[in-house]
């Protein structure tokens, strides 16, 4: 089996087996590599010790990104290449990182020591595909396995309980029995990981192919660090406009729109607050007036738990807040949220609203798709004819206003918002002498 590997990658193998060193491309490049996917990163291993790496790429462009732990950076053109000795990792106290490192000669040691079997082969163009644990078999099954013992592995590093959802995401695979029951019995461990670690492997769930299966699958992990999640868990909406609890509609959701980390990240909080909000009738028909206000505020606390960034995380709270508007063919309301959430923010919403739609039931259906659809033909137009939707559009600003004598900055704010009002309502023109002039009426008044 030969593999198309990078040519700088196969020089630096060269330059370490000229000297008289092993040196494989490993892990994770070897996996995507023989799915037929482009691998991000060419990470390479070795015999040979930091110092007689350092010697064989002497005159060459190095950063010692990780020499305690046996790693070089080596720099070829624009691409940067890991370069790691072979190593035997002691305990982990932390569940996160090894205490200690040993470096060893034997290559089988080094893969002993990976995650799953689908990351534990290494190739070269003379040795060809190393695959001690099966990973090859694993592939062609898909499955996600651990490499030996899932609860060592897990108890080593709990992160890598996340990863194999990420995989399993990512891929469509499916984890194997013992792993899946080690994952489950370890992810109390997830407590001990760093938020940001946790976010960037909840994203990659988020955004594989089977999200959503994962999600339903593994829900008790991911309410390890979301437990805000948990009482939507199997909660009967009881309403004819929803065929699943709340729980399982925001997982197809999450499978329904596009796979980008803001779109999912906002399906996957968008109804989390409706079991607090119920309220039921005699006959048993449960609402949820202001869920998505509730929803939003769980989604800020947790995301800024996570340590999302703040654009990011202002970016879903709007959409989260706008999710449930009801547009009626009103061209002003499409005006008014396009004010609230930005311009670009508004095909993300009728993205959010359409996975939203097609996660309930059949019921008014056509009615809630002719809507959105109707709405984006307005916006459209909005965008189209440079109508005013904000204060960026309005024909003056706060420089005018003091032109004419109001010079105080609340009453400067509060002015030029009740003429966008009435310029969306259509009652004032955007015109400028006729803004001036109304702006001279409020004010005597």
């Amino acid at each position: 089996m030969k593999l198309q590997i990078p040519d700088a990658a196969r020089q630096i193998i060269n330059a370490l087996t000229k000297n008289g060193f092993e040196a494989y491309v490993v892990g994770g490049c070897v996996r995507d590599a023989l799915l037929g996917i482009t691998p991000h990163d060419w990470d390479i291993c070795t015999n040979a010790s930091p110092r007689q790496m350092q010697r064989s790429f002497a005159g060459w462009e190095t950063i010692e990104i990780g020499i305690q732990h046996g790693t070089i950076a080596v720099v070829m053109g624009k691409e940067v290449y890991e370069v790691t000795a072979y190593r035997v990792d002691g305990t982990y106290s932390d569940n996160r990182h090894p205490d200690n490192v040993r470096f060893t000669s034997e290559l089988s040691e080094d893969l002993a020591r990976r995650d799953f079997t689908v990351n534990a082969m290494a190739y070269s163009d003379s040795d060809g595909l190393i695959d001690l644990y099966g990973g090859v078999q694993d592939l062609r099954d898909g499955i996600i396995r651990c490499v030996g013992d899932p609860d060592k592995r897990f108890n080593e590093d709990a992160l890598r309980i996340l990863r194999a959802l990420r995989f399993a995401s990512r891929f469509g695979f499916a984890i194997e029995l013992k792993t899946s029951d080690s994952i489950r019995q370890n992810a109390p461990l997830l407590n001990n990981i760093a938020a940001e670690r946790i976010r960037e492997e909840l994203s990659g769930i988020l955004t594989g192919q089977s999200a959503e299966a994962v999600l339903n699958e593994y829900r008790d992990v991911i309410a390890v660090f979301i437990p805000e999640i948990r009482p939507c868990f199997d909660y009967d909406q009881c309403t004819k406009h929803h065929c699943y609890d709340v729980y399982r509609h925001i997982t197809h959701s999450v499978g329904q729109i596009t796979p980008t980390g803001l779109l999912r990240t906002v399906m996957f909080f968008h109804d989390i607050g409706k079991p607090q909000v119920m309220t039921q009738d005699a006959d048993g028909t449960r609402h949820f007036k202001g869920h998505q206000l509730v929803s939003a505020d769980i989604a800020h606390d947790v995301l800024r738990r996570l340590r999302c960034p703040n654009a990011f995380i202002d970016d879903c709270v709007k959409l989260i807040i706008y999710h449930d508007v009801r547009f009626s063919g009103s061209k002003k309301l499409v005006k008014r949220v396009m004010n609230a959430i930005g311009a670009d923010n508004m095909p993300l919403l009728f993205e959010v609203m359409t996975a939203d739609y097609l996660s309930q039931s059949d019921y008014n259906r056509d009615q809630k798709r002719d809507a959105v659809e109707t709405s984006k033909a307005q916006y459209a137009e909005i965008i189209a004819d440079h109508e005013c939707f904000s204060l960026k559009e309005l024909k003056i600003n706060g420089k005018d206003l003091i032109g004419i004598g109001i010079t105080d900055g609340k009453k400067i704010g509060a002015t030029l918002n009740a003429l966008l009002n009435e310029v969306i309502d259509e009652t004032l023109p955007n015109e400028k002498y006729a803004l001036l002039q109304r702006a001279e009426q409020i004010n005597i008044l």
